[in-house]
């Protein structure tokens, strides 16, 4: 998700690069698209499995909350470290062809997720689906701003952000729809022929970027600090209340995964090719936003996997009901990305991620607040919901756009990346955190308090540090 010193803004840069993704007089839409559909299908993944936990649960039995967890959380910590290379390897080796196996690799493990047996053939099978998901995801975002002049790149950020979106606002009514008609893996299978189509639309369309004279070495060291660092500190919260690890286990494990962040960023110090160049943090602007993004990821995955939990448990929907239930809120995600992405090109990031950030903040307050043990869906939850989807809006394109910023044209995929990668992670803890508080039988309104209370602050938090944010053009 390699840095100089660079202060041009992408929507003001001197001297724009020509675009080597589409053909100077070509419209970019079409490029657009076809990426945004590989896109699309990594963000409805995600969004799909928050629905679809219960059911892929039932069908292991036997398996914990917590074990199962790791579908998800396998997934995001791998995606979380491979963005960053995946971005290098983009810029360096070619976009069009790092997208192209991306979504080939995706695809094929998408399969196999499907075909799963046993919990461990399904957590391989997610972590190869990572491997693909990361590929394509930064080298798209690349081949998008490549693809336009750079006085439209904030909206075209801001529509790719939207995607994402979109597949947020339908993954949990169709997932939910899929998974109780006919079957867990058809969460996974569906994504074979969009995915397709975004291949077959892809080699003939999408054209190679030109490639820099170096290439950067990919940082095993690096990946794998940060593979362990995460993933032991989300292994040490899910099984906080397990009966099957002790309190020295879990010590053990969230010691390892602390000294592990920490020898990261030490060898990100002094490695000649590092996963992450902490030059990239020199920028202001660019260390506020990732610190948010982290934030924000936490809050965010807390309040969607928390939705299915209240639906199903408290108020006792079907899957099928809480998927639609769910779907206003992400709804409202795509005008509000496109409203702020175009109002963001005059008047930058920063009104957009403070306002975002309070509007969220009032959303987990309204259920703190509101929501009962007797379903009242318009009157105690609708309101909630479309807080949620406005700041969600506001904020969640707002960040990715305004990581890239300032970022030159050869470093887009790599910054991208690495806010991207911080998001993820931002997942992982939230995942973490939900299963540790909501992953047991008898849940009532009192159990979510606790991460109602970590939502409000989060979202402050986010706020409050997206004000040094500066990205007005100059």
């Amino acid at each position: 998700m390699k840095i100089v010193n660079a202060t041009i803004p992408l929507t003001a840069a001197p001297h724009a690069p020509v675009s080597a993704t589409a053909p100077a007089q070509a419209s970019p839409w079409p490029v657009f698209w076809i990426v945004s559909i590989a896109v699309f299908l990594v963000s409805l993944d995600t969004t799909m499995l928050f629905a679809a936990f219960g059911a892929i649960r039932a069908g292991f039995p036997g398996t914990s909350a917590a074990d199962m967890s790791w579908v998800l959380n396998a997934y995001t910590v791998v995606y979380a470290a491979m963005l960053i290379p995946a971005g290098g390897l983009a810029d360096t080796h070619g976009r069009k062809k790092v997208f192209m196996l991306g979504v080939t690799l995706f695809l094929a493990a998408s399969a196999a997720c499907g075909l799963a047996g046993t919990v461990g053939w399904l957590i391989a099978a997610r972590v190869a689906q990572a491997v693909g998901a990361a590929m394509l995801t930064p080298a798209s975002l690349s081949i998008v701003l490549d693809a336009f002049p750079h006085s439209k790149r904030a909206v075209a950020v801001s529509l790719w952000g939207a995607v994402g979106g979109l597949a947020a606002a339908i993954g949990p009514s169709v997932g939910s729809f899929i998974v109780d008609t006919v079957g867990w893996p058809w969460a996974f299978y569906l994504n074979l022929p969009l995915g397709a189509l975004s291949l077959w639309r892809g080699a003939a369309l999408l054209k190679e970027a030109k490639k820099p004279a170096s290439r950067r070495p990919v940082d095993g060291v690096g990946m794998g600090l940060l593979i362990v660092g995460v993933g032991a500190l989300a292994l040490g919260i899910v099984q906080l209340d397990s009966p099957r690890w002790s309190a020295s286990e879990l010590a053990v494990a969230a010691s390892t995964g602390v000294i592990a962040l920490i020898g990261f960023v030490q060898w990100a110090r002094v490695a000649p090719a590092p996963l992450v160049d902490l030059r990239l943090f020199q920028h202001r602007t660019y260390t506020f936003v990732n610190l948010a993004t982290l934030a924000f990821g936490i809050a965010f995955s807390m309040m969607f996997f928390a939705f299915f939990f209240y639906m199903t448990e408290v108020w006792h929907y079907t899957l099928p009901q809480a998927g639609l239930a769910i779907t206003p809120g992400p709804l409202l995600v795509i005008p509000f990305a496109i409203l702020s992405g175009r109002l963001a090109t005059r008047l930058g990031h920063r009104p957009f991620l403070v306002g975002g950030g309070l509007i969220y903040a009032c959303s987990g307050l309204w259920f703190l607040l509101v929501p009962g043990a007797q379903p009242a869906y318009l009157a105690h939850w609708l309101p909630g919901l479309i807080l949620a989807g406005i700041g969600v809006g506001l904020v969640l394109p707002s960040l990715s756009a305004a990581a890239v910023n300032r970022l030159p044209a050869d470093q887009y995929a790599v910054g991208s990346a690495v806010n991207q990668a911080t998001r993820q992670i931002g997942s992982v803890m939230g995942v973490a955190i939900t299963v540790l508080l909501l992953g047991h039988p008898g849940l009532t309104h009192q159990s979510f308090v606790p991460l109602y209370l970590c939502h409000v602050a989060l979202a402050l938090l986010t706020a409050l540090l997206c004000w040094p944010v500066n990205t007005r053009p100059q």
